[in-house]
């Protein structure tokens, strides 16, 4: 089965190891981008990558 292109807040905090607290302060304070479908908030798998890849660079 193939990866999806975009995960849901919870999918995407699962896959971060984190709270979906910490997930949405990473969107508010624009280091992850995401797609607003409706109602809905969706996360590029990746803007999961690019996010990491910031943190990274922070982190050195």
């Amino acid at each position: 089965m193939s990866e999806p292109a975009v995960l849901t807040v919870d999918e995407a905090a699962e896959r971060l190891r984190v709270s979906r607290w910490t997930l949405y302060n990473l969107i508010r304070s624009n280091q992850l981008r995401t797609v607003k479908i409706g109602r809905r908030r969706l996360i590029p798998v990746s803007a999961i990558t690019e996010c990491l890849e910031q943190l990274m660079e922070v982190a050195v």
